[in-house]
């Protein structure tokens, strides 16, 4: 005869296993769910997707739509208020000190701060993710040289050298996108360094080179689609920094000069009329704002996207909670 205790735990051991089981079954239905399905499954990334997607649309349409608006003087009109629509809908966020929207400054100056921060973060990753590939797979030499540059560009802060590379040089649009560049560069060089270093010890890195991959092939098709991840979210953290580096610079008069518009611009040119108008430097560092949150929000997304150890807690369905009986 079975020993009654035995059976007992068999039977549970395999309704234990059973419901196990179960609960992989439901996960593993959710495995490999498209993007957009993981980005609905989080609100606040969601949220963040729409308001960067906004400005991109009015980043691209915005100035020949409004780009008129944003340089009619209408002296009647100076430092109105939010919500004045003698002057047209245009007007609903008030106006400067010369009756200019503020509506139509916000479109026209997004052109220039994001396409300024979007363009330096995409050119430092660039360049220092193939410096990093070069200095993590090539060789000592060359990577010990490569490294102690970028010791020496890390070495200055950020903002000081943008300020004396500015000052000594043309405050325009090109030198800027450069000198930002040139101070992200040693944030990838060092992350892919750190990550080529891991990944060229791998077996399928050994099989490759065994099989007489060429050291262009074996980044190309190994090691690139393995870092480039990390380097895509490090781009959305550095997107936000840039961005507030941009304005700092703009704020201080050393960064876009006018005619030409940016939200940095704005808020310092807003700043003397903080008593008056309050609007007038309200509105662009709000646009600031909530465009550097959305890119961090929007980056810790990716990281639980992009990272398989991660992505179970946006793919695992979500639980109902206990009710009593």
């Amino acid at each position: 005869m079975s020993d009654p205790v035995n059976i007992v735990t068999n039977t549970a051991v395999i309704t234990d296993t059973r419901s196990i089981g179960a609960q992989a079954e439901m996960v593993n239905v959710r495995i490999g769910l498209p993007w957009w399905r993981l980005l609905a499954r989080d609100p606040l990334a969601l949220c963040s997707a729409v308001w960067l997607v906004f400005l991109l649309v009015c980043m691209l349409i915005g100035p020949e739509w409004l780009g008129k608006a944003a340089t009619d003087i209408h002296l009647r009109a100076r430092n109105a208020p939010p919500g004045s629509t003698e002057q047209g809908w245009v007007m609903i966020l008030g106006s400067d000190a010369l009756g200019r929207s503020m509506l139509a400054r916000l479109v026209v100056a997004s052109r220039n701060t994001l396409t300024v921060a979007f363009t330096s973060v995409v050119l430092a990753m660039v360049i220092g993710g193939v410096l990093g590939l070069i200095a993590g797979y090539v060789g000592r030499g060359v990577g010990n040289l490569i490294m102690r540059l970028s010791d020496v560009v890390q070495s200055f802060p950020s903002l000081l050298l943008a300020v004396v590379v500015l000052y000594m040089l043309e405050p325009r649009v090109a030198n800027l996108i450069i000198v930002l560049a040139v101070t992200r560069i040693p944030s990838y060089l060092r992350v892919t360094r750190a990550e080529v270093l891991e990944i060229r010890e791998r077996g399928f890195v050994d099989a490759a080179r065994a099989m007489g991959g060429s050291r262009t092939h074996i980044l190309w098709r190994h090691v690139v689609p393995i870092v480039a991840p990390t380097l895509l979210t490090i781009l959305t953290v550095d997107f936000a920094i840039v961005m507030l580096s941009e304005s700092g610079l703009s704020f201080l008069g050393i960064g876009i000069q006018p005619p030409e518009i940016t939200w940095g611009l704005m808020v310092a040119q807003g700043r003397n009329y903080l008593s008056q108008a309050w609007w007038l430097a309200f509105f662009p560092g709000l646009a600031i704002m909530t465009t550097t949150l959305s890119a961090n929000l929007l980056s810790n997304w990716l990281r639980l996207v992009t990272d398989p150890v991660q992505r179970w807690r946006l793919e695992a369905p979500k639980m109902a909670p206990k009710t009593d009986a």
